[in-house]
Formats: structure tokens, sequence, C-alpha cells
């Protein structure tokens, strides 16, 4: 995987903690080691403009207010290493309970007097390694994730972890312009077009998200499921432990089972994650299906090639590299077409019955969202809310 050969040479570096070393891979990552120019100001005014026109047509739309700290919504275009320092501390909280999760803990003391067989030894040393390096892999993981993340995001929102909704730019959006004018030149994109329907799509999150029982809900299942990760080095070293180091290929293998996403997880995961799964995939798929129909209002009345333009946008979406899927697992995240299609199917279901009355109920509390059945029927949700 690209991110692990960013650590290796991260790792080797003297100075700083694990975060500022983070930091400083998360840049080199998404800037390839170049400086960046500043976003040029009449683009900047541009922006504005189309931002403005984006919040007052969201909050029509949806009845919410797309502020959540009471001043207004801005959208600032920035570069890639502005999208890189923000999102790396708006990440921070999860990396650092998920690094609790896997550190010691008094339960794993060995009590049994029985002496303990002895196991491969190549597997027990790099199980001995990642311990030892546990803090600052995971910090340095972070880094190169938010590096590789910051060379294709358009937004703060790809993936719907709220943001911070305390400071002075709690109500600050952040648009990633190199990736934007790059997206438009590969596609031949009306560049205007396309700002305004990121615009409208980052302030339509930052609506829904920033309902107080949807963000209190997100937050607490993203930090349920981060926490719910467990250390078992005896899985890895199970994977090890398969290596014929006599095969001429067995470098390569090894290089696979260590820097695989698949195996990393799947040495760490956790019957309780199987039970949070459901629910915070239920969340993400009602969360997308809104955001989605809004889009598709408002973009439909103010872009001329809106569904050219969406169809482009929302390919892409579902293309993301492997390294960027890991960030998504790593978080309880799975943004397949799958959960997308769900959540556009769920909110048609409502809207069919119900209205945009019936949706907007969603946003009156927390026992109105639905549950994971419920929202494969969304008929079983207006029959319970209205109960």
């Amino acid at each position: 995987m690209p991110f692990l050969g960013d650590i290796a040479r991260m790792l080797g570096q003297q100075g700083g903690g694990a975060w500022d070393s983070a930091r400083q891979l998360a840049i080199s990552v998404a800037t390839g080691g170049t400086s960046e120019a500043n976003v040029d100001p009449v683009e900047r005014m541009q922006i504005e403009q189309l931002a403005r026109v984006a919040d007052l047509r969201v909050a029509d739309a949806t009845g919410l207010s797309t502020s959540v700290s009471g001043r207004s919504v801005s959208v600032l275009p920035v570069n890639r290493t502005r999208w890189v320092m923000d999102s790396l501390d708006a990440y921070r909280p999860l990396v650092e309970r998920l690094a609790e999760a896997l550190g010691p803990s008094e339960g794993d003391v060995e009590v049994d007097d029985e002496p303990m067989e002895p196991g491969d030894p190549l597997a027990g040393m790099f199980s001995g390694m990642l311990e030892m390096f546990q803090p600052m892999v995971l910090a340095m993981t972070a880094g190169s994730m938010v590096g590789h993340l910051a060379r294709r995001t358009f937004g703060q929102y790809d993936l719907p972890i709220p943001r911070p909704i305390t400071g002075p730019n709690a109500d600050e959006l952040l648009l990633v312009v190199p990736n934007l004018d790059e997206f438009a030149a590969e596609w031949s994109l009306p560049a205007e077009d396309l700002r305004l329907w990121i615009c409208v799509h980052e302030v339509a999150h930052h609506a829904v998200l920033g309902v107080p029982h949807v963000r209190a809900r997100m937050d607490d299942l993203l930090l349920q499921y981060v926490s719910s990760f467990r250390n078992d080095p005896t899985a890895l070293e199970d994977r090890i432990g398969q290596i014929d180091l006599s095969d001429p290929a067995a470098l390569a293998n090894l290089q696979e089972v260590i820097g695989s996403p698949d195996v990393i997880l799947g040495a760490i995961t956790s019957p309780e994650q199987d039970t949070l799964r459901p629910q915070l995939e239920a969340l993400v798929a009602t969360v997308e299906g809104v955001v989605d129909h809004v889009v598709d209002v408002v973009g439909g009345e103010l872009i001329t090639g809106y569904t050219m333009l969406t169809e482009a946008l929302r390919r892409r979406r579902v293309e993301a590299a492997e390294a960027d899927r890991f960030v998504e697992r790593l978080f309880g995240l799975e943004l397949s077409q799958a959960t997308y299609d769900r959540g556009s199917a769920f909110v048609d279901g409502v809207l069919e019955r119900a209205g945009q009355d019936g949706l907007r109920r969603l946003w009156e509390g927390p026992d109105l969202l639905p549950t994971p059945p419920e929202v494969d029927a969304p008929g079983l949700w207006l029959a319970r809310i209205d109960l």
C-alpha cells in the first residue's frame, strides 16, 4: 500500500512528536513535496458568491439552519496543505481513541503458570515490532491517509464525519481548488458549475450533520466503533506463520501480508464492531440519501448541465483508491454504491408516501432516526413515527 512506504520513510526521521511528524508526512504526500501557491483572490471572491447562493437554497430546501454556530456559513477555497492541516486535527480524536483501544490493558497480563508454546519466531518478531511502534505507526498512518485523501477530495465532507462545532471556524467549509480544477479539466466540465455543485454538496452535509441529534449519534457511533478495535497479535502471527521462507517469493508475500489493510483490520476488528456496523451504515445511508436529494433539488434548478455533471461526480465517489477505502473501513464507513442506493431508496420511499414534511421529521429528535430495518422499509419508519 502507498501509505506503508510513507510511514517507513518518516519513522526514520528525527525530531518532533508523533503528530508533528504525521502532519509533515500528510503535507508531503498531499503536495508531492513541492510548495503550493495560495488560491487567487479573484477565485476566492467568485466562490464566496457561489457559496452564498448555495447556502440560501439549501436552507430553503431542507428547512434547516445551515449554521452550527449562529454565524453565517462561509466556503473557503484552499490548497491541499490547508485541507490537510484542518482534517488531521478533525480526525485526531478518532485516531487517538483507536490507539487507546489497541494499547495494553490490565486484562492483558498473563496469569497462567503454564509455559506458553513457542510460536513462529518471525511472526513473533513482527508482532513485537508492531506493538513497540504502535502509537507512532497509528499517527503516521493517519497522516499518510489524510495526505492521500487530500490529493482527490473536493471538500471536507467526502467522509460524513462531523467537524468541530466550536471555535471561529465552525461554519467555515473548505473547497480544495487544485483538485476541482484538475477534475474539471479532465472531464471538460465548466469550472463554475462544478464549484457550485460542490458548494451545494458541502453546505447540505454541514446542515444535516449540524442537526444536534444527528451529529451526536454520528459522533457516538464513530467513537464506539474505533474504541471497539481489539489488539489480537496472534491473528497477524498466524498469517505470517503461513509464509514459506524457502520460497523465493517469501519477501513479497511478507510485504503483502503486513501491508494489506484487510489483514490489518482483520487482526484487530471485534464482535462489538459487528453489532455497531449495521447502525452506523444505516445512519450514513440516511445522511447520504438526504444530501443527494437536496443536491438534486437545488442543483437541478441552478446548474444547466446538472445531469452530466452529477453522473461524473457520483461515479467518481465510488471509484476511490484502495488507500482511501482503508480510511473508510478504519472508521467503520462503507461508502459504496450500495450505501448511496440504499439511502436514495429510503428518501424516495418517504417522499412518495409523506412528501417533504415526512422527510423533515427526521430532524425532530433522536427517536425519529430510522433503525437499520426501517432504512430498508421506509413505510415501517413512517408507521412507527406516526404511532
